[in-house]
């Protein structure tokens, strides 16, 4: 008779999941500029930008840069506070400079290089149709529901689709969407609609006390609402790269 078989537990799981990151885009290859640019930045909300995670997007540059001045560019956002974990996906060129900075490259942000270079490859049109009013939604039957209380430190994310949540949002909690976001409660945390560049999504909500909101990387903090929209039913969107909030 054979002895029992001994059951080992796995050391780990291992899964892929979404993760909430910051993105920090590089107009100038100048590291002291981008140390001033996110020092100031930070101090608008200390605790809110405090180790966060980082990707850093060199695809606004004239040419990439090289090798010491991508390894400067990372250490200023290392010393805002903040923690660089990869560069954003681009070209092979990037793919290879991220290999030498050891660091990863973001698949989250593939999807927009690609479609700015199928962009750049299509011929231009005679005369350009007239861009279509925003209306908060991707298409028919893509909302997600997420019912009741996005609690403090929880994250929702919709992938592809509009996100509708029922509940308050609480301080410190995560809501994401690369569509629209419409919250039919308080709205206490972070909103980031928009997320994979979509600059016609909106966000909605009942009872707007939010922390920060974003439209497609366009971000506002909020230390203290004004007050004419604290506790107030508001709408939020793009015009000409400004992220306006109006009461609804």
């Amino acid at each position: 008779m054979s002895a029992p078989r001994e059951i080992v537990e796995d050391a780990c799981d291992l899964r892929f999941g979404q993760v909430g990151m910051a993105c920090v885009r590089v107009r100038r290859a100048d590291a002291a500029a981008l140390c001033d640019e996110l020092d100031r930045r930070v101090q608008t909300a200390p605790q809110m930008f405090l180790r966060t995670a980082v990707v850093l997007d060199l695809s606004h540059l004239d040419s990439l840069p090289d090798d010491g001045m991508v390894d400067a560019l990372l250490e200023a956002v290392r010393s805002a506070g903040m923690i660089p974990v990869g560069l954003a996906y681009g070209t092979p060129e990037m793919d290879a400079l991220a290999q030498r900075m050891h660091v990863p490259l973001i698949a989250k942000f593939r999807s927009a290089y690609e479609r700015q270079g199928s962009a750049d490859a299509s011929p231009a049109p005679a005369a350009a149709p007239p861009a279509p009013e925003p209306t908060g939604v991707i298409g028919p039957s893509t909302s997600q529901l997420h019912e009741g209380q996005v609690r403090s430190g929880q994250q929702i994310y919709a992938r592809d689709r509009d996100l509708v949540i029922t509940g308050t949002v609480a301080n410190a909690a995560e809501v994401i969407a690369d569509g629209s976001i419409h919250v039919y409660g308080t709205l206490r945390g972070r909103a980031l609609a928009g997320a994979q560049g979509d600059e016609n999504a909106r966000i909605f909500c009942s009872d707007f006390r939010a922390e920060l909101i974003s439209i497609a990387g366009q971000y506002r903090v909020f230390e203290k609402l004004p007050d004419e929209l604290a506790g107030q039913p508001v709408q939020c969107w793009l015009e000409d790269d400004k992220l306006l909030i109006t009461r609804l």
